[in-house]
């Protein structure tokens, strides 16, 4: 081979070398703005069916960075656009804030980042069907397919049971790890006169559950409320529900994303 021919195969190379860097950073850009764009519509979603209020947040995992999350400005989840997305790292701090406040219990998603690998978002709300559950003595149980995931068990996290009375928020990082170490491997965690905590694979898996925990803990009252014994799901019966649900997740995700986008949100 020549020294020019050689010189050409290094520069075609080169040229290669170069595109598939940038069409990299445009994959790694495009999957950014999906994320980003799934939080949005899973915070609206969460928020138009009452599951979120002013208050709750949704986060995901950064796809670009895994040390490191994406979620909204302290801002109420209705009103989240593109634009108030910000990226933390894992100790909660905002990589470029922009004079932009955060949220003062970041450290719920932070903590169960760091100690779940596997959990790529995180959803928070103070569910109003959830809540009679984190304060009475009767476990939260599937009682319907859709809600199949709390089948494997549902813990309920006390702050006071460690750091006594409080103001009952997740307000550091040594709350949020004794959060997150009770969450366990679980896909739900309550939290005792607050709320609750979802986990899932996507933004939009913890969406479905959070808005189907708060469903089934609303079925569960009603049909306690009926009297004689509740039948409810097996941990067999929800393992291949869940299955099945996770596998048609999208058909609902695109009508709930209709929904908030027909509304002008």
């Amino acid at each position: 081979m020549t020294g020019r021919a050689r010189l050409a195969r290094q520069a075609r190379r080169g040229v290669l070398v170069a595109l598939c860097a940038l069409l990299g950073v445009a994959e790694a850009r495009s999957q950014d703005a999906a994320v980003v764009e799934d939080i949005v519509t899973g915070s609206r979603v969460l928020a138009e069916f009452g599951v979120l209020d002013g208050f709750g947040h949704v986060s995901a995992r950064d796809p670009a960075n895994p040390n490191h999350f994406l979620m909204a400005r302290s801002l109420a989840p209705a009103l989240v656009t593109s634009g108030d997305i910000m990226e933390f790292d894992l100790d909660g701090n905002a990589v470029d804030a922009k004079g932009r406040s955060v949220f003062l219990e970041r450290f719920i998603h932070s903590e169960i980042y760091k100690a779940r690998p596997d959990v790529m978002a995180v959803v928070h709300t103070h569910s109003p069907g959830v809540i009679p559950f984190t304060v009475s003595q009767v476990a939260l149980r599937p009682v319907f397919h859709n809600a199949a995931f709390l089948a494997a068990g549902t813990p309920v996290w006390d702050i006071r049971k460690e750091f006594g009375e409080t103001d009952m928020l997740v307000r550091n990082a040594e709350i949020g790890r004794t959060l997150a170490a009770a969450l366990g491997d679980k896909a739900v965690v309550l939290m005792r006169g607050h709320g609750d905590a979802a986990v899932g694979p996507s933004v939009k898996v913890a969406v479905f559950r959070a808005y189907y925990t708060d469903v089934n803990a609303r079925l569960q009252s009603q049909a306690i409320a009926l009297g004689g014994e509740v039948n409810y799901l097996t941990a067999a019966e929800g393992a291949k529900a869940d299955a099945i649900n996770l596998q048609v997740l999208d058909r609902v995700w695109n009508l709930w994303k209709m929904r908030v986008a027909a509304q002008g949100k």
